[in-house]
């Protein structure tokens, strides 16, 4: 006699393509929150840093960075910058200038985070691996006047700008909604590849590679 041989029923099948559907779109949900909330952080930080600005200019009357009173005001810790420029109104420096440099751009992070307006290392040398601080996908942020040969990203006009690097094409797209014009060429906020020299043109919304890393500047 022959063993019989038992299949899946195609109610069994169904039961199974309904799970698995409901797997893969449990999934896809979780990415998209994720994904949200990086852009949510990544908005937060262009919102915020004009804040420390601001705050610092209404306690001290001088601009981060470029307060030539630092130890008067914040301590001895405090460094001030060495250049004739210290105190002349502007944030000397490339937005991305690194930690030691003695760029007034960077000692901004110094003095606005022991004015106690923002968390992090206070000392650019002993600290320089973790003192420049970081948006949520790990790249570099950065602050500067908008003055000559500091403007990133050609055309952008105002005050100051702020940039945030490494952010992908795809998160690129939506902050720009999100914050500004929902153009990426246009507006307040725009973005270059990674690595663009000092100025670099915007690139504009229909040649945005998703998947590539961008520099996003935003000028107020």
């Amino acid at each position: 006699m022959r063993s019989q041989q038992s299949g899946f029923t195609l109610v069994e099948i169904a039961i199974v393509l309904v799970i698995i559907g409901l797997l893969l779109g449990g999934i896809l949900k979780g990415q998209e929150l994720i994904n949200s909330a990086k852009v949510k952080n990544l908005a937060n930080d262009f919102r915020v840093i004009p804040t420390y600005i601001y705050a610092y200019q209404d306690k001290f009357k001088s601009l981060p960075g470029d307060d030539n009173s630092a130890v008067a005001h914040l301590g001895a810790t405090a460094t001030q910058a060495g250049a004739a420029t210290a105190g002349n109104g502007v944030i000397d420096g490339a937005w991305n200038a690194a930690a030691g440099s003695g760029a007034e751009s960077a000692l901004f992070w110094q003095h606005v985070r022991l004015a106690n307006l923002a968390a992090g290392p206070t000392d650019p040398v002993v600290d320089a691996a973790t003192y420049i601080p970081q948006n949520a996908v790990g790249g570099n942020i950065g602050v500067s006047s908008m003055q000559g040969t500091q403007v990133q990203i050609t055309g952008m006009t105002g005050t100051y700008q702020v940039c945030s690097k490494g952010i992908l094409g795809k998160f690129v797209k939506q902050l720009d909604i999100q914050m500004d014009d929902g153009q990426t060429h246009t507006g307040s906020m725009r973005a270059v590849p990674d690595g663009s020299g000092i100025p670099t043109a915007a690139t504009t919304t229909t040649t945005i590679d998703e998947a590539a890393p961008y520099t996003v500047c935003m000028s107020f």
